[in-house]
């Protein structure tokens, strides 16, 4: 909608990773610079780890835009709560070999066999897991005996790991050294802090054509900032809201005011929901409200986002009140100069 009414080419801050919009903070830099180490090595682990939404999977959506040399065939891997066996089924399939009703011998057989394939080609065999602390220590275990197939003193499999911070707490557990002493390189991503922040989002506007329009004022930014934390999936969901209110406000000037309308608009319909999961025990209630209720990890999520989005708000109203005292300061004192003057 509001890509219209500001002459973008496209939507600027869709959640979907995109290499395209791929922005290359000192965190992001960093982690990519592992990547492509860990690719020069061609063996054992490289760990990624960062909280939600700081940009891992647009790493890894990056890693494989850069991936044109036909000596790496790649495949991603997207895990759940699964055990060691049902990885073996999903690398089987991420690679394309057959998977379903094989037994675990034949799982290992299979993709042995791949891997020596692809080596006798001159290609190298690369794997790299997404959300894996959502993986087992018993599966992480046999990603490790995977990448003990070698050939000639070199490794047929290469792994990286990239997870929440659970996934660094679960390599640091008892049983886990052989992992760690396959681990090369390890990086914990971090967001934006409040200037990668403001050229994150320019970035992001000036791929689809951004033209000063609609404009953003500085405060407006530090509201964005106390708003996210500085994590790039908030950024663009406030962004994108953001956006949309301008447009249907018809503003082409973008201020701290219409950013913390948005994010208390965005905070009340959080509010709303938590308040009708909470009442799916009365009269009213409907299926979809009681499944809300009784998912309870759900329910905690919704209510620590709610906090979470008050607390900002709180901090971004103390920024503008203290603004606001400091300019009262100085025009107290630019008068007082002037009656000393007279």
């Amino acid at each position: 909608m509001y890509e219209n009414f500001y002459r973008f080419s496209g939507k600027p801050f869709q959640l979907s990773p995109d290499a395209r919009f791929f922005f290359n903070s000192s965190g992001h830099n960093r982690a990519m610079a592992y990547l492509r180490y860990g690719l020069r090595q061609g063996e054992g682990f490289i760990v990624i780890t960062g909280g939600i939404g700081t940009g891992k999977t647009m790493l890894v959506s990056n890693l494989f835009n850069e991936l044109h040399d036909d000596n790496v065939v790649a495949a991603q891997l997207v895990s759940t709560q699964i055990n060691e066996d049902d990885v073996l089924r999903m690398i089987s399939a991420a690679f394309g070999l057959a998977h379903e009703n094989l037994s675990k011998a034949a799982l290992l057989r299979n993709l042995e066999v791949f891997f020596r394939a692809r080596r006798a080609e001159g290609r190298r065999v690369l794997l790299v897991v997404d959300e894996a602390q959502n993986l087992s220590q018993r599966a992480i275990e046999e990603l490790r005996m995977l990448s003990n197939y070698q050939e000639d003193g070199q490794a047929l499999l290469q792994s990286f790991l990239l997870g929440q911070l659970e996934l660094k707490q679960t390599l640091q557990g008892p049983g886990m050294e052989q992992v760690r002493q396959r681990i090369i390189a390890g990086y914990h991503l971090r967001p934006l802090d409040r200037q990668e922040l403001q050229a994150y989002v320019e970035h992001r506007l000036a791929l689809v054509g951004w033209q000063k329009d609609p404009a953003i004022s500085d405060a407006a930014f530090d509201a964005i900032f106390t708003s996210t934390g500085g994590v790039p999936r908030r950024v663009n969901t406030l962004c994108d809201r953001l956006m949309l209110f301008g447009s249907l406000e018809e503003l082409h000037e973008l201020n701290d005011t219409h950013v913390l309308t948005v994010v208390e608009e965005m905070t009340q319909e959080i509010g709303r929901g938590d308040g009708a999961s909470g009442n799916s025990s009365g009269a009213g209630a409907t299926p979809n409200h009681a499944r809300a209720s009784a998912d309870r990890p759900a329910d905690l999520e919704s209510r620590v986002a709610l906090l979470e989005q008050e607390v900002q708000q709180l901090r971004s109203t103390l920024a503008r009140t203290r603004r606001l005292v400091k300019q009262a300061i100085m025009l107290q004192m630019d008068a007082e100069d002037e009656d000393d003057a007279l």
